[in-house]
């Protein structure tokens, strides 16, 4: 049966590049491309905006009728549209899958919550070069252990809103599990002025920001002598759009729950 999938965010980047590949895809048909009620392109052809065929699905701020007749959502919007849908996934009993970043504790709270009735893939990047870097960094920062500083460098377009990017965060979510320690209470996010010797422990980030580059990401383990990165280039952001569909698509049967990429990718 063809899964009938909402784009969130339908004008953005993420959300243009969704629309072409659900285009070009077979199983899956779009039901429907949301924008924010202020939007100037409501009411615009969501294959003429993505630059593909027309498809005779207009743009739309009405989440709620979008629910209605959908088996999915595929969100890379913003924190407040997302924590909007997600409550209206969790009634529709839909998959969300979930590419937003920059959400608040209480943000993160309710997305949990919401998954008790739908299933929601959450994730700070739907690639599955970026989940494979996170295994490998949990396991390096295991074996490795405190001797080993932890930087991770991330590099984003000009018009990224967000800092750290959530794939920064999702990496050192992965260095603080193989550490066995909780990132919040080890994490350093800026450094300006006479700071001082660096903290043992601490996991650090530092967030560039230039020109329209897709995304870059190392994680170096400075050690005594030596230095260990290791690194991932997105070159094309169809790499999350194919990873987000994929994660829609292996939802579709699962029971409700807040999954990640690395479950549907089954990585360990």
């Amino acid at each position: 049966m063809t899964m009938r999938l909402i784009v969130a965010g339908a004008a953005g980047r993420m959300g243009r590049a969704l629309i072409n590949l659900i285009a070009t895809s077979e199983g899956v048909t779009l039901a429907a491309a949301l924008e924010s009620p202020q939007s100037p392109v409501l009411g615009q052809d969501a294959g003429a905006l993505a630059g593909c065929r027309s498809l005779r699905v207009p743009v739309s701020s009405d989440a709620l009728a979008a629910v209605a007749a959908a088996d999915g959502i595929l969100d890379f919007s913003t924190p407040r549209a997302s924590i909007e849908l997600v409550a209206l996934a969790a009634q529709a009993r839909i998959v969300h899958v979930i590419g937003t970043t920059g959400f608040s504790a209480e943000d993160e709270a309710r997305v949990a919550a919401a998954a008790h009735h739908a299933v929601i893939v959450k994730s700070g990047n739907m690639s599955l070069g970026v989940n494979l870097l996170a295994s490998l960094v949990e396991q390096a920062a295991r074996a490795l252990g405190p001797d080993y500083d932890i930087e991770i460098v991330e590099t984003h377009h000009r018009m990224k809103i967000d800092a750290p990017s959530g794939t920064a965060l999702l990496l050192g979510e992965a260095a603080a599990r193989g550490r066995g320690i909780a990132l919040a209470e080890h994490s350093l996010r800026a450094r300006d002025g006479a700071t001082g010797p660096r903290k043992s422990g601490a996991i650090g980030f530092a967030s560039l920001r230039g020109g329209t580059i897709v995304g870059e990401h190392s994680v170096i383990f400075a050690g005594p002598g030596e230095r260990l990165e290791l690194s991932h280039k997105a070159e094309d952001r169809g790499i999350f759009a194919r990873g987000a569909l994929h994660a829609a698509l292996w939802g579709r049967d699962k029971k409700p729950g807040l999954y990640t990429m690395a479950d549907v990718l089954g990585a360990p």
